[in-house]
């Protein structure tokens, strides 16, 4: 292990936890009407045609065919992304990628998968779905109708990535139920709760997932989304109410299917404590990949980073 000694920040992103400790953190108690209000979301979402739109990419790539992308989601909102196909063998699965909070401005093609079309939406708000009056600044865009719980941008953000699902069902019909997610940081809290509600999706994989213990989240320093929240939280104490429906560790401790969760030991962007409680809430059978770091380089990232990139890639694979 080398967990960073030396860093920046003015506090301690270990919190003072050790692996054992975060290994107890539970979940936080779901308010009333969790799945209700998750579980109207989603037939809501299911309702809407997706219409999506596919034109040659300016991007190229040796393995893989690249496709602009455009699709409707919920409330007509115009989601922007990339398909890519694979150049060898045919498309037997299906994958959507949630990308992190800095948004995304060209498709991964280091994903170790094959067989597969890869969605790479970019959520509301974000990179080629900016739109007014959503700000694209993540401390501006995770407060936008924070005072609204019904239409948190959050929640919209989820409805992307189930649409996203639908977008692949109506271009490749026989994927269906064999459709992955994968999401990391920003991505990875709301695939739990995209996931949680959403069948047709059969695995997946949350790296550093954030949104996790909410009423926890609201009391650790981080430098990251988390912040503006916090900030918004001291003049408004009553958003706790909102917060609380967009948890990424209650929704994940309702999701069923195979996962595999990357969570750190270190991390100033998203608490390790509230990752833990995102991976922890699954069911046991579920593997917990163990990183050093999260959201900061350290001396043997790219070691762990290999392992894990072969364990998605073995997590991923056509049966």
């Amino acid at each position: 292990m080398s967990i960073p000694t030396t860093h920046p920040f003015d506090f301690d992103p270990t919190y003072g936890m050790q692996l054992e400790e975060l290994l107890a953190v539970e979940p936080p108690e779901a308010p009333a009407g969790f799945d209700d209000f998750w579980k109207a979301r989603y037939l809501k979402a299911l309702a809407v045609d997706p219409q999506p739109v596919l034109r040659r990419s300016k991007i190229t790539h040796a393995d893989w065919h690249v496709l602009d992308l455009v699709y409707i989601s919920t409330s007509s909102f115009r989601i922007g992304g990339w398909l890519i196909l694979p150049r060898k063998g045919e498309v037997r699965r299906g994958l959507v990628v949630g990308h992190g909070y800095g948004g995304r401005d060209r498709p991964d093609f280091d994903l170790p998968v094959e067989e597969t079309a890869v969605l790479f939406p970019c959520c509301r708000g974000l990179s080629l779905s900016a739109r007014p009056p959503i700000s694209q600044n993540p401390s501006w865009h995770v407060l936008h109708d924070i005072d609204k719980p019904g239409s948190y941008v959050i929640g919209g953000c989820v409805e992307d990535l189930w649409l996203a699902v639908s977008t692949l069902v109506a271009l490749y019909p026989w994927v269906s139920g064999h459709i992955g997610y994968s999401g990391i940081s920003f991505g990875g809290g709301l695939g739990a709760m995209a996931i949680a509600y959403d069948p047709r999706i059969d695995r997946g994989h949350l790296a550093l997932p954030t949104f996790g213990d909410q009423p926890l989240r609201l009391t650790l320093p981080t430098v990251g989304s988390a912040q503006s929240v916090q900030a918004y939280h001291k003049k408004h104490p009553d958003v706790l109410e909102t917060l609380r429906f967009y948890d990424a560790a209650t929704a994940a401790s309702r999701i069923k299917v195979p996962m595999l969760t990357a969570v750190a030991l270190f991390d100033p962007s998203v608490a390790p404590p509230c990752q833990f409680a995102v991976a922890n809430a699954l069911p046991k059978f579920n593997e917990i990949f163990i990183l050093d770091a999260g959201h900061f380089d350290y001396p043997g990232s790219a070691k762990q980073e290999a392992v894990l990139r072969d364990k998605i890639g073995q997590f991923f694979r056509v049966p």
